[in-house]
C-alpha cells in the first residue's frame, strides 16, 4: 500500500474532533519527506486540517457546521509526549473550569517543567509556564490546587468565601495517602500556599492531619504576614498561620 494510502487509512481510525501529530500517524523518519506532501493533499481536501507545525486536527462536521476540537484538545500535543502527560492548564482558565471565576481569559497557560513555548492556535493564545515539580498523571490534580492557593489573590472576580467552600469540598475528598503527597508537593510552592495549606488542613481537625500541619509549619517563616485578603470570617484558622 503507497504511503498515501497508508496514512489515510490511520487517519480514518481517528476520532472526529481529535488532535493528532505525525508521530501518532506510525510514520518512518525516511517517510517524512512523502508523509508531508500526503498530509498536504488531505488538507487541501479537507479530510484534515491543520492548527499549527506539525499538529492537525480531525473536523468534527454537524447540521450547524464545523465543530471546533475543545479546549483540552487543542492543547493535548503540549500536556502530553508520547501518551505521557507532562503538563496542565492552569491560570484563569484552570480557575474558570474549577467554578472559581466567571472570567474567560485571552490566554491560556499550561504548566510543564519540559515544554517553553508562547504560541497560537486560530485565535487561541497559548502560552506556557515553569511547574514546580515533574508533571505526571499521578499529580497533576494535587498540582491544579496547589496552583489555586498559590494564585488565590490573584484570581480574577473570585467569591473569596465560594473559593474557600470549593477548595475545602476538594480537600476533604481526599485520602490520608493523597493528603501526604498534596504536602510533598506543596513544599516546592511559594510560602503563601503552604501557609493557606496549612490553614485549611487545619480546620479539618483531623488527628492525622497533625503531622502533616507540623510539616508545613516548620518551612514557614513565624514573622511573615500573608496578605491573602482573607478574613477570620471566611477561614477561622486564618489567623493561626498568618494570613489576613
Amino acid at each position: 500500500m503507497k504511503l498515501t494510502g497508508k496514512i489515510k487509512k490511520r487517519i480514518d481510525k481517528i476520532n472526529e474532533g481529535t488532535v493528532f501529530k505525525y508521530q501518532q500517524l506510525g510514520i518512518m523518519p525516511e517517510e517524512y519527506p512523502a508523509a508531508t506532501k500526503a498530509i498536504e493533499r488531505l488538507i487541501a481536501r479537507k479530510a484534515i486540517k491543520r492548527i499549527s507545525t506539525g499538529i492537525f486536527y480531525k473536523p468534527r462536521e454537524t447540521v450547524f457546521g464545523e465543530i471546533r476540537p475543545g479546549e483540552k484538545e487543542l492543547l493535548k500535543p503540549y500536556l502530553f509526549k508520547q501518551n505521557k502527560r507532562i503538563g496542565y492548564i492552569t491560570g484563569t482558565s484552570l480557575y474558570n473550569q474549577m467554578g472559581l471565576t466567571t472570567q474567560i481569559p485571552r490566554i491560556i497557560k499550561f504548566a510543564s517543567r519540559e515544554k517553553r513555548l508562547s504560541t497560537r492556535i486560530g485565535d487561541i493564545q497559548i502560552k506556557s509556564v515553569k511547574s514546580y515539580v515533574d508533571v505526571d498523571s499521578s499529580n497533576y490534580f494535587f498540582l491544579e490546587i496547589l496552583d489555586m492557593l498559590k494564585d488565590f489573590k490573584r484570581i480574577p472576580d473570585m467569591d473569596k468565601s465560594m473559593a474557600i467552600k470549593n477548595i475545602m469540598a476538594k480537600l476533604m475528598g481526599l485520602r490520608a495517602a493523597h493528603k501526604q503527597q498534596l504536602v510533598k508537593y506543596a513544599l516546592k510552592y511559594p510560602p503563601r500556599a503552604r501557609a493557606l495549606l496549612g490553614a485549611l488542613l487545619n480546620t479539618m481537625k483531623s488527628q492525622n492531619d497533625a503531622s502533616l500541619l507540623k510539616k508545613i509549619k516548620q518551612g514557614l517563616n513565624p514573622l511573615t504576614i500573608y496578605d491573602l485578603g482573607i478574613s477570620k470570617g471566611i477561614l477561622s484558622t486564618a489567623s493561626n498561620w498568618n494570613i489576613k
